[in-house]
């Protein structure tokens, strides 16, 4: 398996977790649409954009690290969360000074997108990672035909190895 291929299904469950997370909130917007009108619709959709934002930053930021430094990443993991909390605190903040809830945004449905958000994101993402085939080491490479100089070399690996046959 190339290093290519390992990379490219480790960021899958996030991008899984992001598209599920992104199509049920399109979904509930059109709900929120036909049953509320545009600004239940608007606010679901200003919802799923605050939850996949936030979740994709924490996930994209925490599956990044721990590529790269991959025993930083439980430290790495508490710290992002925190700024998980700070970062939506400061978005519902700012929608609300901003003076779009209530006449454009319907507060109770971008809380709800932003829950079902949550729940659909951790869900799909533990679900997705779960049933990822990830190897957790690489397979050995093919050894090369015998010759006289193979054989002197892997003498020499087998009895630093120290298995004399």
């Amino acid at each position: 398996m190339q290093t290519t291929e390992r990379t490219a299904r480790r960021t899958t469950p996030l991008v899984v977790a992001a598209l599920v997370t992104v199509g049920l909130g399109g979904a509930l917007a059109v709900v929120a649409a036909l049953t509320q009108g545009s600004a239940a619709a608007y606010g679901a959709l200003v919802g799923t954009v605050i939850a996949v934002g936030v979740f994709a930053f924490g996930a994209f930021a925490v599956d990044g690290v721990s590529k790269l430094m991959p025993v930083a990443s439980l430290l790495v993991a508490l710290l992002t969360y925190t700024f998980q909390v700070l970062l939506m605190a400061l978005v519902f903040v700012a929608v609300n000074r901003s003076g779009l809830l209530d006449s454009t945004l319907d507060r109770v449905w971008l809380g709800g997108a932003i829950i079902l958000g949550a729940l659909t994101w951790s869900f799909v993402q533990i679900w997705a990672t779960s049933t990822a085939r990830i190897p957790v080491f690489d397979e050995p490479a093919e050894r090369p035909v015998n010759t006289a100089s193979n054989t002197a070399d892997e003498a020499h690996a087998h009895a630093t190895e120290g298995g004399a046959r």
